[in-house]
């Protein structure tokens, strides 16, 4: 209450204050609450279907204190993009008070992401004398289920999967007190009135147990494989010490190699199997909780299966209750991996998880709060210093990327693999979480699912949707199927580049290095080994890696070895003697003799300038990796061996090719030979390779600079996940007098690509 005797009438003014951004779900309305109290103002706060209004009625000075707190000490969660104030007539009132949300408006608020378990309500949860000890569910105004719960907006508990959750008393007299941390908290619950956890048996019986947590953790202990329900699907979770746990999830889940991401209760734990940087620890420790590749220690005791044949462990904090719960007892690490038969979407529904994880879990920890948007978790890695999403999902989405400028609504709905879809509106755009590799008709559907749900929280309609190039990829042909709307193709590599550009909201001209395994090219081969010079509305191929073929197309990319024979055809002039190494001995007379005849054909062998198909020859001429079972396995592996301090290099020419210039690797491929045959140790041969690519893109970029007057570069595409060479190409471009260009807040691999796609597209509009 503010005493209105203490106001001087020729300063009262009153003033109505909109608010866009991440506002609502994150105490916005509690902190606007606490801080009108302090100025001493009158009027209101409520939700509205474009964020927050307010209106505050007092003393021109005390309301100009008031705006500049609102701005400099907002809450945490929050992201203000907008905030702007008229004057409005005083209306006499004398207290200031939170009204019902307003949802009458065009929607246009924004929806926080979901948030990690904070430690407020980590030490209640604990808390033996506490009502919510060990409450699984348990959550308040600055943590918990955001976007995976919300069915439309305004985000309003009637609204989320929360709905039919009636609250107790206390937990609403909670709710409705300002000055209490789960006022207005959506999500808030007891044990009395909220969700409750449930505990299956492998053929969906429950299991009588007090403790369905403890229980869980009991079963975990004894080496079985659990499936755990949390904030965005299923995780399948499995002692990260026993090896044979591990394998038997390998096996039962069909992923061979991939690494598993391992989850520990705090960093000191982590640190007895990997090393942890401060930066590390920051992003480790973040609200988001995403998993962050770390470098192994030397000894550990982390199972060889959970990451074999890599220098790194994926590792995550625990971020809901349940992983608190689960991880309570001295516990090094559970795999946490997602709960899905490989190459589909994460599960997320109870009964639909012990159809498709039957076979793979030994029991199912469920609960009865629904998953409205099934979200994977993010994944990033700390480069030169800042944080590299290589997965943007849960803790990131639905945050928006601010763009330079407005323009029309449009959504990209990017390539093949790891699919994003992004829907640009204003001056933001909205990149979905994961989808995944859209190969299947499964995929497609939950690609269009995500469509939709973006499309009625944002309440837009896409003017135009852009797609790949590709004729053939599902997400392609889903843009086709769509009536009534404008289709715009863009190249997958200048996509890329744009991605960069808006990220950093940017639309000049820059030196683009768009390095990946695939992409179909405006020439119809397959490109990966661009050098580009281009904005957000065109590009120019300047340059690129010399063209080889593809025995077999797509087999190719699985069998390693075969790109190594091309690559020593192409480098030996079809002289195989010449080029004899030890990794041609795998292939039978009979396939190798056939594998030659295709190539030197041209018979089912496409083109390709992919540097990732470089990287996988090289891999495999090395023995690293002769099978790919994941997206990038060759690259990753090769990578992992080489030799860091190594300054020594490889040769390679570049010479004009039509219009552009061309990057002949067949010197280095016939040294790379000569090096195998000498005995030289493969990591040394891996660390000269990579040096090899940073010295033929620094000479790229130092013509084209030369040429075009261009100095900055941008770096785009799967290829630039690769730690050594991103930061010491970016250290020799920095060096050379060149800005340089990375992404942090979006994948820099196809998860990027539908933002490149939605800005081009919007540009060319």
């Amino acid at each position: 209450m503010t005493d209105s005797s203490t106001r001087t009438q020729a300063t009262i003014v009153r003033r109505r204050i909109a608010v866009k951004g991440i506002v609502q779900g994150v105490g916005f309305r509690p902190t606007v609450y606490r801080l009108a109290h302090v100025h001493g103002l009158a009027g209101w706060v409520l939700n509205d279907s474009a964020g927050v209004k307010i209106e505050v009625e007092g003393d021109a000075k005390e309301i100009d204190g008031f705006i500049e707190d609102l701005k400099t000490n907002p809450p945490p969660l929050s992201q203000i993009t907008g905030l702007s104030a008229e004057d409005i007539p005083v209306q006499g009132e004398d207290e200031f008070v939170i009204k019902p949300s307003d949802d009458t408006e065009r929607r246009s608020g924004l929806i926080s992401p979901d948030v990690a378990t904070c430690e407020d309500c980590r030490r209640e949860m604990f808390n033996r004398r506490d009502r919510r000890y060990r409450y699984p569910f348990i959550n308040c105004t600055n943590c918990g289920p955001r976007y995976t719960i919300i069915r439309t907006i305004p985000y309003d508990r009637p609204k989320t999967t929360m709905a039919h959750f009636e609250m107790c008393s206390r937990c609403s007299r909670e709710y409705h007190d300002p000055a209490n941390r789960r006022f207005h908290a959506q999500p808030n619950a007891c044990p009395d009135c909220g969700p409750s956890l449930t505990l299956l048996n492998a053929s969906g019986g429950l299991v009588r147990t007090k403790d369905p947590v403890g229980e869980a953790a009991l079963l975990l202990h004894s080496g079985k494989v659990v499936a755990v329900k949390g904030i965005g699907g299923f995780h399948l979770a499995a002692d990260a010490a026993n090896e044979g746990a591990v394998r038997r999830l390998r096996e039962r889940k069909r992923r061979e190699e991939k690494p598993f991401a391992v989850m520990s209760r705090s960093p000191d734990k982590i640190r007895e199997y990997a090393v942890i940087s401060d930066e590390e620890e920051e992003l480790l420790s973040s609200w988001q909780r995403p998993i962050v590749l770390l470098r192994k220690t030397k000894r550990h005791a982390i199972a060889p299966s959970v990451a074999p044949r890599s220098k790194f462990f994926g590792v995550m904090l625990p971020y809901s209750p349940v992983h608190h719960l689960l991880l309570a007892e001295d516990v090094l690490a559970l795999v946490m991996t997602s709960g899905n038969p490989a190459d589909e979407p994460i599960t997320a529904d109870n009964t639909e998880a012990l159809k498709r994880l039957e076979g793979i879990a030994d029991a199912f920890l469920v609960h009865d709060r629904d998953i409205c948007v099934r979200t994977d978790d993010s994944v990033a890695r700390v480069q030169r210093g800042t944080r590299l999403l290589m997965r943007r999902a849960r803790g990131y989405v639905p945050a928006p990327i601010a763009l330079k400028d407005g323009g029309p609504i449009v959504l990209g709905v990017g390539a093949e693999l790891r699919n994003t879809v992004c829907i640009a509106r204003g001056d933001e755009a909205f990149l979905s979480q994961h989808i995944g590799d859209v190969k299947k008709f499964h995929t497609l559907r939950y690609l269009e699912k995500i469509v939709e749900h973006m499309k009625k929280i944002l309440e837009v309609e896409p003017e135009a949707i852009a797609h790949d190039l590709h004729p053939d990829y599902f997400s392609t042909r889903y843009a086709r199927e769509r009536a009534g709307v404008k289709l715009i193709g863009i190249q997958h590599h200048h996509a890329h580049i744009a991605s960069c550009l808006a990220e950093h909201r940017l639309d000049k001209d820059v030196i683009g290095l768009s390095f990946d395994g695939l992409g179909y090219g405006t020439d119809g081969r397959i490109w990966g080994g661009e050098f580009l010079v281009a904005d957000t509305a065109n590009f120019r191929r300047i340059g690129h890696f010399k063209y080889v073929r593809m025995p077999g197309g797509d087999v190719a990319v699985e069998k390693p070895p075969r790109m190594a024979l091309s690559l020593l055809l192409d480098a030996f002039d079809g002289d195989l003697k010449a080029a004899g190494i030890p990794m041609l001995d795998q292939f039978k007379k009979t396939d190798l003799k056939l594998l030659v005849t295709i190539l030197q054909g041209g018979i089912n062998t496409p083109k390709t300038s992919s540097l990732g198909r470089l990287f996988d020859a090289v891999s495999a001429m090395l023995g690293v990796c002769n099978e790919a079972s994941y997206e990038g396995q060759p690259a990753i592996e090769l990578e992992g061996i080489a030799d860091e301090v190594c300054t020594e290099s490889y040769d390679f020419m570049i010479s004009p090719n039509g219009s552009a210039l061309q990057v002949d690797m067949a010197p280095a491929i016939r040294q790379i030979v000569r090096d195998i045959r000498d005995g030289v140790d493969r990591a040394a041969i891996a660390g000269r390779f990579h040096n090899t690519i940073v010295n033929v893109s620094l000479e790229m970029c130092l013509r084209i600079r030369e040429k075009y007057s261009l100095d900055t570069v941008a770096f785009s595409g799967g290829v630039f996940q690769n730690l050594l060479l991103a930061e010491r190409l970016a250290s020799e471009l920095t060096r050379s007098g060149f800005e340089v260009l990375q992404h942090h807040h979006v994948p820099p691999n196809d998860g990027g690509l539908s933002l490149g796609q939605a800005v081009i597209a919007r540009t060319r509009m």
